[in-house]
């Protein structure tokens, strides 16, 4: 598939189901497009990473910052040192609470429009507070604030221009800049050996879940939370986000942990209330995802349950197939793509228009409206 965006279809769902659909091959595109400029960017953030003393923070709004929520606590394990993941909403309105001058930071901004106000300023307030400030910018939009800031202290990797979705709902560009930050931060000659099956995983994904989303969409639930323990907690609140977003917020929707879920945001199960969870492949973190379904099973109190697995012995939903022996931090690019449809099938349900949901444009695919105010 190549790189550029084709003219989306009459429909007006084209360019959500277009990026929801394109992601196998936006994937293979993106780690295609790390290995093809390997050289420049571990020669940037090698040198970097062989730091002790370096403080690395996530950062991004929105989607952007959850991007950094699903993989802060694998990249904490896999560099054996902690990553943060902090929005820039964080960083802008309370820089005191967050930033620290004397701590040399590594600052990887997501962007899919690199244009956002947070994001321009959270950058230009690192800069300002941190004696020693580095960038790795990861953005969809080569005209984007975010992709002219290259310079000694920052590095940008522009994604494929087919991860910059033109939908209001960002789909594809999730996932990419998910993969790229994973893959740079990982090791990108790690990633490369996975890279295949993940994209063929969405592949499954996509062929087999409609009629199982199509279906839930139908039923009209008034609430959906979905559970996820680990990475997938980033994840369930990034579903929960597309979810509320591609209904224009007609459906109240929540995320949690599988054991935090008990702990009083269980109140929001109804005969009106879909449950989604997404199963870990961590043994360990795997009975506990299994119990809370066992239990919602039991009290037979909400309105349906989908379980999303990788283990072909959990009686799920559904179930990715080939993915039993993966990392959690794989499925998250599987276990994503049944939200995002089914955000899609629940928009068209409701008779709005997936490309541009909020009929009353009050909420724009680029935030508007943001003062940035100085630091004291």
């Amino acid at each position: 598939m190549p790189e550029t965006l084709l003219a989306p279809e009459t429909d007006d769902s084209s360019w959500t189901r277009r990026e929801i659909t394109q992601q196998p091959a936006t994937l293979r595109a993106t780690q295609a497009l790390l290995r093809a400029h390997q050289a420049e960017i571990e020669a940037f953030v090698a040198p970097l990473l062989a730091r002790a003393d370096l403080r690395i923070v996530l950062t991004g709004a929105g989607t952007s910052a959850f991007i950094g929520e699903c993989l802060a606590p694998w990249l904490t394990g896999v560099l054996g040192r902690p990553v943060e993941a902090i929005a820039t909403t964080d960083i802008v309105s309370a820089p005191s609470l967050y930033l620290r001058g004397d701590a040399p930071t590594l600052l990887v901004s997501f962007g899919r429009s690199g244009s956002s106000p947070e994001s321009v300023a959270a950058v230009d307030l690192v800069d300002a507070v941190v004696a020693e400030a580095h960038h790795l910018v990861i953005t969809c939009n080569a005209d984007g604030e975010l992709a002219k800031r290259g310079s000694g202290n920052t590095h940008v990797v522009l994604l494929p221009e087919a991860t910059h979705d033109r939908s209001f709902a960002m789909t594809s560009s999730f996932s990419a800049m998910m993969l790229a930050a994973l893959s740079i931060l990982g090791g990108i000659d790690a990633l490369d050996a996975r890279v295949p099956a993940i994209a063929a995983a969405v592949e499954g994904v996509l062929a087999q879940c409609e009629p199982l989303v199509a279906d839930l969409a139908a039923r009209g639930f008034k609430r959906v939370v979905y559970l996820g323990s680990g990475v997938f907690k980033g994840l369930a609140r990034e579903a929960a986000l597309k979810l509320m977003e591609l209904s224009d917020g007609a459906v109240v929707t929540a995320f949690d942990t599988a054991m935090g879920f008990r702990h009083g945001p269980k109140t929001i199960i109804t005969a009106e209330t879909l449950a989604v969870v997404f199963v870990s492949n961590d043994p360990l973190t795997r009975r506990y995802d299994l119990d809370i379904v066992e239990e919602l099973r039991s009290d037979g109190h909400c309105g349906a349950l989908a379980v999303i697995s990788a283990q072909p012995g959990d009686g799920a939903d559904l179930t990715i197939a080939g993915m039993a022996e993966a990392a959690d931090a794989d499925l998250l690019f599987p276990f994503i793509v049944p939200a995002q449809l089914f955000g899609l099938h629940v928009s068209l349900a409701l008779g709005l228009t997936p490309d541009r949901p909020n009929a009353s444009g009050t909420v724009n695919r680029v935030v508007q409206g943001v003062r940035i105010y100085a630091a004291a």
